[in-house]
């Protein structure tokens, strides 16, 4: 059963930053490419980042381009965003989502994501 749960959300005066996790199980993480997305208030879904199964290729969305760092450890099954200088704009329900076999790079549609997790709240104010 593949299980996705996000942590470190949390609220930060603007220009902050916050580093977000993703712990993963029930699939072979180290063979499957991730994604982060966030699910925005006015927005909806917006796709923000991939990072390659190996981790030695990753691309962002540009509103997160320069702030934001997609990583993962596959030893241990985790997907990490570290996020700075956050905007009062950035405030959103981030996720982690496994895109499914047939997804191309950079998995930035959301109707090829198998499987998302439930979310972790960044809030941006001051």
């Amino acid at each position: 059963q593949v299980q996705l749960v996000e942590s470190g959300g949390g609220e930060v005066p603007p220009g902050g930053s916050l580093t977000l996790s993703c712990t993963t199980s029930g699939f072979t993480f180290s063979t499957t490419p991730m994604t982060w997305l966030r699910h925005h208030p006015r927005r909806g879904i917006e796709w923000l980042s991939s990072i390659s199964s190996a981790g030695d290729d990753v691309a962002y969305a540009d509103s997160v381009k320069g702030r934001f760092t997609i990583t993962r450890d596959n030893a241990n099954g985790a997907l990490s965003l570290q996020m700075n200088d956050l905007r009062p704009d950035d405030t959103a329900v981030y996720r982690c989502a496994k895109p499914n076999a047939r997804s191309t790079w950079p998995h930035s549609s959301e109707y090829t994501w198998a499987y998302w997790g439930k979310g972790t709240l960044v809030t941006v104010s001051s």
